[in-house]
C-alpha cells in the first residue's frame, strides 16, 4: 500500500474553515423544516452567536499574527493572511445563507404564526403615539449624539455594540456625521401593547424608533439619513501571570480595556451610501473585505431570547423532566450509595441535580470534614457556589480552583471569587500559565475511625443551565484508586508538588498526550498481530498535529476508527493509503453535544475512558485536564450502548468527506433521532426510578 508523507500540508483540513463548517451545521438546523419554528430561529440566532466570538477570538487572534508579521504557518499550509481571505470569502457566503434563511423562510413562518415584527413607520396611529411617549420618557434620557469632527475626538464604541450613524445639514454645522448608540439597557425588540391579544405577538425594533425621533436629537439640523452598524472587536486577554502581583486585579483591568480593543469587524445596512462605509472604514483601521453587509436584522443574536421565551410551547421542541437516577431517604444517603457502587450520570437527560444534591448534603453533613472543587464556568445564581459557602460557614474546610481566564466568564468568576473568599473559602487561581479546565470534586469524610474520599468527575461544567441543553457524562465515585488520585490533583493546584505515580487519573498538561499516544499504538499493535482492534472516539474538536498523524498511522495499519466530533476537525478521512479506515461524523442537534468519551477495543478487552480534554493543543499543553477509566461493568456497558446509539443517528448525523464538507447520511430503515431516544429512553427510566433505589 503506497503511503503518502505525513508532513504532507494536504492532509490536514484548516481549523478555522472546519470551524465554518461546524457553524454551517448549526445553520442548517435552521432551514430543516423538521425542526420546530422557534428551535428554527434559536438556531439562527445562535449561528449570529457563535460568529460574533469566532471573530472575537480566533479573527483577532490571526490579524494579530499578520500585523506583527508572524508567518506562523499551520499544519494545514495557510499564513495568517491567507487563512484571513479564506475566512472572509466564506463568512460572506455564510451570512448570505443565513440572512437568505431568516428573510425567505423563519420570517415568513413567524409571520404565518401572528409573530411578527416592525418599524417604527409601519405601526398603527395607536401604537405610533404609544411608542412616541415610550422613546420620550424611557429612551431620550439614555441617548448620546456624538459629532464626528476635528474638535471632538472618535467616539470609544464597545464592543457588539449597535449604533446609528446620522448623516446632518444644516447652517453653522462643524460636522455632517454623527453617532447615536442604541441603549444597551433596552432590549432591542419591544412588544406592542396589544400583544398576545387573539394569539399575536407583535413588536417594533428599537432602532426605528429612535430613527424617527432623531430630530429630538440634533434640532435645528436637516436628518438626511441613518444607517445602523455594530462594531466589533478583539476579545483576546493579554495578560502576564508571571509579572502580576495579583491575578484577579489584573484581570479586571484588562477587562476594562478589552471593551476598546482593536476593531475586528464593520456590520453596516447594504443600503447605507458608499460614502458612509468609506468614512467609518479608516477610522476603525478596517479593510473592505471586514466590512458585512445586511438587509434586514442586524444581529440575529437578538431574537435568542424569544426563541425560548415566548409563549408559543407549539412552536419549540416538547420540555422534558430530566431522570433523578438514584432515590435517596434518611436510611440511603447519596455516600451510602456510593459506598455500593459507581453512578453514571447522562446529562441533560440524567438531572444535574443529583450533582447538586452530592454538593449539598455535603455542605450540610456533619461527617464532611473538607471539600475541594474546580469551577471553570457556572451559572449567576449557582447552587453550587450556594453550598460551598454554606459548607464555609459551617465550620468545613472548603478550597476551591476557579480559572479567572474562562473566555468570557471572566467577570463572573471574579465575582465569585470575591463572594466565596469572604465566606471563608480557600480561593486558588490554578497553576501560572495553565487554564484549570478539570471538572473535579472531592468530598471527605469522617466515618468513624475511616476516613473516606468521594469524588465527581465529568466531561462538563458545573453549570446548571447549560446542564439542560448540554450532552455531558459524569461519574459518582467512592473508588479509593480514583478518589486518591483526585486528592492528588487537587495538591497539585493547590499547593507545590510535582505529578505524583497516578493509579487511573491521567492529567493534562502532564501525561495526557503521551498517554493516549500510546493506547493508539497498542491498537496499533493489536491489528498487526491479527488481534481485535479499533476506536471510537468522541470528542468537540480534533485539532492537535501529533494526533491526527497517529490517528493516520492507526488506520495505514489497518485499525477501524470511528471519529464522533461536534465542532472542529483537521484530519480528513478516506485518503487513500492513509486514512481509508477512518470514518468521521457529527451531530448537531436540539442540544450541544458536549461529552467526550474515548474507546480503544483492545484487542477484545475495551476500555473506555471520559475526559474533559478535546484534542486540541491548548487541552493537551496549556491547560490543567482530566481523563480517567470506566472500570464498574454495568457503567461500561450502559456506555457501550450509548456510544452504539450515537452511530445509529440519521437523521441529525452528518458525514464528513476527505475535503471537510459535511452531508447528510442515507437513510436506510426507520428513522433515528439519538437525542430524542435518549429523551425516550431517560422517560422510561423516570417511571421505573421509585421501584429500585439506583438504576445503574
Amino acid at each position: 500500500m503506497k503511503t503518502q508523507d505525513q508532513q504532507d500540508h494536504s492532509l490536514f483540513l484548516n481549523r478555522g474553515l472546519s470551524w465554518l463548517e461546524f457553524n454551517q451545521r448549526v445553520l442548517d438546523q435552521a432551514f430543516d423544516h423538521e425542526n420546530p419554528l422557534l428551535e428554527r430561529l434559536k438556531f439562527l440566532a445562535i449561528v449570529s452567536s457563535n460568529l460574533d466570538e469566532f471573530f472575537e477570538v480566533h479573527m483577532a487572534a490571526l490579524r494579530q499574527q499578520y500585523q506583527s508579521h508572524q508567518m506562523t504557518i499551520g499544519p494545514d499550509g495557510m499564513a495568517p493572511k491567507d487563512e484571513l481571505v479564506a475566512l472572509a470569502a466564506r463568512i460572506h457566503r455564510q451570512v448570505e445563507d443565513q440572512y437568505r434563511c431568516w428573510s425567505q423562510e423563519v420570517l415568513p413562518a413567524l409571520e404565518a404564526e401572528k409573530i411578527s415584527f416592525h418599524r417604527y413607520y409601519e405601526l398603527p396611529e395607536e401604537e405610533k403615539k404609544y411608542f412616541s411617549n415610550y422613546f420620550r420618557e424611557f429612551i431620550f434620557p439614555m441617548l448620546t449624539p456624538l459629532a464626528i469632527d476635528p474638535s471632538h475626538p472618535f467616539p470609544q464604541l464597545p464592543n457588539l455594540s449597535s449604533n446609528l450613524i446620522v448623516s446632518l445639514e444644516g447652517e453653522g454645522m462643524h460636522s455632517d456625521l454623527a453617532i447615536v448608540p442604541i441603549p444597551t439597557a433596552l432590549p432591542l425588540v419591544l412588544p406592542f401593547s396589544c400583544s398576545d391579544h387573539q394569539g399575536k405577538y407583535q413588536f417594533v425594533f428599537l432602532e426605528s424608533i429612535i430613527r424617527e425621533h432623531l430630530s429630538d436629537l440634533f434640532c435645528g439640523m436637516t436628518i438626511k439619513g441613518s444607517h445602523l452598524f455594530r462594531l466589533t472587536r478583539n476579545s483576546n486577554l493579554t495578560i502576564d501571570e508571571e509579572e502580576s502581583d495579583n491575578l484577579l486585579h489584573a484581570i479586571e483591568e484588562e477587562l476594562r480595556h478589552v471593551s476598546h480593543s482593536a476593531p475586528i469587524r464593520l456590520e453596516i445596512e447594504a443600503a447605507s451610501p458608499e460614502f458612509i462605509v468609506k468614512r467609518l472604514l479608516p477610522l476603525f483601521h478596517l479593510h473592505e473585505s471586514d466590512c458585512y453587509f445586511f438587509k434586514e436584522v442586524i444581529n440575529l443574536k437578538q431574537f435568542l431570547p424569544l426563541a425560548f421565551d415566548l409563549d408559543r410551547p407549539d412552536l419549540r421542541e416538547e420540555r422534558f423532566s430530566p431522570t433523578n437516577v438514584i432515590s435517596l431517604s434518611e436510611e440511603a444517603d447519596i455516600f451510602w450509595h456510593l459506598r455500593k457502587r459507581d453512578i453514571l450520570l447522562h446529562h441533560p437527560y440524567d438531572s444535574f441535580q443529583t450533582v447538586a444534591d452530592f454538593l449539598g448534603h455535603a455542605a450540610e453533613d456533619p461527617q464532611t470534614i473538607s471539600i475541594k472543587q474546580t469551577l471553570y464556568r457556572t451559572s449567576t445564581d449557582s447552587p453550587l457556589v450556594s453550598s460551598l459557602i454554606t459548607a464555609a460557614r459551617n465550620g468545613k474546610q472548603v478550597t476551591v480552583v476557579i480559572e479567572l481566564k474562562a473566555r468570557f466568564d471572566e467577570a463572573a468568576n471574579i465575582k465569585w471569587a470575591r463572594m466565596m473568599r469572604e465566606a471563608g473559602i480557600n480561593v486558588i487561581y490554578g497553576l501560572s500559565g495553565l487554564k484549570t479546565h478539570a471538572k473535579a470534586m472531592l468530598v471527605v469524610r469522617q466515618e468513624g475511625e475511616t476516613i473516606r474520599r468521594y469524588a465527581h468527575l465529568g466531561t462538563g461544567n458545573y453549570h446548571p443551565a447549560t446542564a439542560r441543553i448540554y450532552t455531558d457524562l459524569g461519574v459518582l465515585t467512592a473508588r479509593e484508586s480514583l478518589t486518591a488520585d483526585v486528592a492528588a490533583m487537587f495538591n497539585i493546584l493547590t499547593g507545590v508538588s510535582k505529578l505524583p505515580e497516578m493509579k487511573e487519573l491521567i492529567l493534562a498538561p502532564y501525561v495526557i498526550r503521551e498517554k493516549l499516544l500510546a493506547l493508539i499504538e497498542r491498537e496499533v499493535e493489536h491489528a498487526k498481530a491479527g488481534r481485535p482492534s479499533g476506536m471510537y472516539l468522541k470528542m468537540n474538536a480534533l485539532v492537535e498535529e501529533s494526533m491526527i498523524k497517529a490517528l493516520y498511522r492507526a488506520s495505514q495499519a489497518g485499525v477501524p476508527i470511528k471519529l464522533l466530533v461536534r465542532g472542529i476537525c483537521c484530519l480528513r478521512p478516506g485518503i487513500p493509503g492513509m486514512s481509508e479506515t477512518i470514518e468521521i461524523r457529527s451531530i448537531v442537534g436540539r442540544f450541544l453535544e458536549h461529552s467526550r468519551i474515548l474507546r480503544f477495543e483492545n484487542g477484545g478487552e475495551p476500555e473506555i475512558f471520559l475526559s474533559s480534554a478535546d484534542w486540541m493543543p491548548r487541552n493537551l499543553f496549556r491547560r490543567v485536564e482530566t481523563c480517567f477509566p470506566l472500570l464498574n461493568p454495568d457503567i461500561k456497558a450502559h456506555v457501550e450502548e450509548i456510544l452504539e446509539w450515537f452511530w445509529k443517528d440519521n437523521l441529525k448525523a452528518r458525514v464528513m468527506n476527505r475535503d471537510g464538507i459535511y452531508y447528510p447520511r442515507s437513510i436506510v430503515g426507520e428513522h433515528f433521532n439519538v437525542q430524542q431516544a435518549f429523551i425516550e429512553e431517560a422517560q422510561k427510566r423516570r417511571r421505573n426510578v421509585e421501584k429500585t433505589d439506583l438504576l445503574f
